[in-house]
């Protein structure tokens, strides 16, 4: 039986292009700096909490500057929150920059995410190890986890750990809140005089960790694809049977830039945007009422079937359901601690909380589904947020909008056939084998970052620009982690944290949806994108998402 298919095999042979002056060789790599840097927001409150690590300049390698040292280093590695598509390529970039700058230098794992380097499990990665994972999807190679550091305990222990394998530098691999994390640990380690540097790399399939020097976290160039094919092939099944909605709910908990990146790859007939909807104060009536008109125009044309795209944070951008759901949040907490509460029955339990609810979120959650009351109720996410991934949000608004179809057909303005299928698509693109982008854009994150580990800096997140046009234009560098952040409140406290980038309506991503989508609503304008292309013409194989197209200004697209 293989052990692995001829796919995996062409792929572990994959050579990832290098970005710009990185292709050089590690030991060719110069340091320039630019000014000095702020928070983008709440400038007084993070420069307090940071104060060793705050302000610090954009760095930028090319050929000319001052050189970086190549003393012997051993660094330490850490993926941590929700997989994403490339983690194992940022790791492997790390680790050729790594032996070649000094062939002595060693890394280390830390499995199972944050904890390893508190607990003090962990695994030097080897030639032989790394090589059985380049180009591969997954986290598997060291496993991931959710464990915040934020204790004067827990980074005590990290620095005993790293002092027992002579580590002076640290990489965490993560998302917004795990590079928060990498920055008080970055801050604490510089306040006591450890000696040892901390770097971030931007990862989150949901598109959110981005900004004028992150132009995209790895992942989602993949995971959009990924959906994107399942997407295209439900419509050409939409398209060929001709009898069903299809109502699918795509990973983007915060924001909806996986929503809006797959419609604009497909043109399916419905997209809502979250951030559209918070815009505009739709109420969950609206939205409905939105929805039940376009299927209704359809089905009186003869067309009974149609594709919906709902982002999975969808529920939170209602600004109803968003209210009621931070009452929710604050009475749960206190809740949690009362034993009448938990030891009630479901039932009993919608009542308590009704009471604890003001007159329009009581009567909002009652007239919400059994079903969707339970996912409401569910425990809380390690932030103390609802776990919108776990409400069917897709199956609420199917209930709502067959009443209004009904409602519809009572009163003579709908005469079709509403038949209906809900999906979700989340895991499906977490772990998928990386697209050529992906694996030359982690690569050189990862190269990357260990470039800034000689530069001597600390606090910094790797930073990749110049994207859309080939890699040896890419502009490598680094972006201090303070001058993304904000205070937000968390657990009922104010927090500092990275400030997550949402869709902009006003920018060019959105605005090529909303031209489009009065077209796509009542004509079958479907694309299918097919599954990502790895060898062939660089056409097909090397093209970047059209969010980022659009953003940079490139106009390689025609939606």
């Amino acid at each position: 039986m293989r052990e692995i298919s001829p796919l995996q095999k062409e792929r572990l042979n994959y050579q990832p292009k290098l970005a710009g002056v990185l292709a050089n060789g590690i030991n060719n790599v110069k340091l320039s700096l630019g000014e000095a840097t702020a928070s983008v927001a709440n400038q007084d409150e993070i420069k307090a909490l940071f104060p060793h690590v705050y302000g610090e300049p954009i760095a930028r390698f090319s050929s000319e500057g001052t050189s970086l040292s190549n003393d012997k280093r051993n660094v330490g590695v850490i993926l941590s929150g929700g997989q994403a598509p490339g983690g194992h390529n940022v790791i492997a970039g790390l680790f050729d920059a790594l032996k070649a700058a000094n062939n002595e230098n060693k890394l280390y794992g830390f499995l199972g995410g944050p904890s390893g380097i508190v607990d003090g499990k962990y695994m030097e990665i080897t030639d032989e190890i790394i090589n059985k994972y380049r180009n591969t999807g997954g986290f598997d190679i060291i496993g991931s986890g959710r464990t915040k550091l934020e204790t004067e305990e827990q980074f005590k222990k990290s620095l005993e750990v790293c002092k027992s394998l002579n580590i002076s530098a640290i990489v965490i691999i993560g998302g917004d809140d795990s590079n928060t994390n990498a920055c008080l640990l970055a801050e604490w380690m510089r306040a006591n005089n450890t000696g040892i540097s901390v770097i971030g790399c931007p990862k989150t399939i949901d598109g959110d960790l981005k900004n004028d020097q992150i132009e995209i976290s790895f992942g989602f160039d993949t995971a959009t694809k990924t959906y994107a094919e399942l997407i295209g092939n439900i419509q050409r099944d939409a398209n060929s049977a001709k009898k069903y909605w299809h109502f699918i709910k795509l990973m983007g908990r915060s924001a909806s830039h996986v929503c809006l990146e797959v419609a604009l790859q497909t043109q399916p007939n419905i997209t809502l945007i979250g951030e559209e909807v918070e815009a505009k104060k739709q109420s969950l009536d609206e939205i409905v009422t939105y929805m039940a008109n376009i299927i209704a125009a359809r089905g009186n044309s003869g067309k009974n079937f149609g594709i919906a795209l709902i982002p999975e944070g969808l529920i939170e951008f209602i600004p109803e359901m968003k209210t009621m759901i931070s009452t929710l949040n604050d009475s749960l907490a206190v809740l949690e601690k009362d034993e009448n509460y938990q030891n009630a029955a479901q039932d009993e339990k919608y009542s308590i909380i009704t009471s604890k609810l003001d007159d329009a979120s009581a009567k909002l959650f009652n007239s919400l589904p059994s079903t969707i009351k339970a996912q409401l109720l569910m425990d809380r996410d390690p932030h103390g947020n609802v776990q919108v991934s776990k409400i069917e949000t897709e199956k609420l608004l199917i209930e709502m909008i067959e009443v209004k179809l009904k409602q519809m057909k009572a009163q003579g303005t709908y005469n079709g056939k509403f038949s209906s299928q809900a999906h979700f698509f989340g895991y499906e693109g977490r772990c998928a084998m990386p697209s050529n982008f992906d694996s030359d854009y982690c690569y050189s994150l990862g190269y990357n970052a260990f470039a800034l580990i000689q530069s001597g800096l600390t606090g910094y997140l790797s930073s990749i620009k110049n994207t859309t046009k080939p890699a040896n234009q890419w502009i490598a560098g680094g972006v201090p982690l303070t001058m993304m952040m904000n205070m937000e409140r968390r657990h009922g406290e104010m927090k500092p944290v990275i400030k997550k980038a949402l869709v902009e309506l006003d920018g060019p991503v959105f605005k090529a949806l909303e031209d489009n989508r009065t077209k796509w609503a009542i004509n079958d304008c479907y694309i299918f994108p097919g599954s990502i292309q790895y060898f062939g013409p660089s056409s097909v194989c090397d093209i970047t998402t059209i969010t980022l197209q659009l953003e940079q200004e490139k106009s390689l697209v025609n939606v």
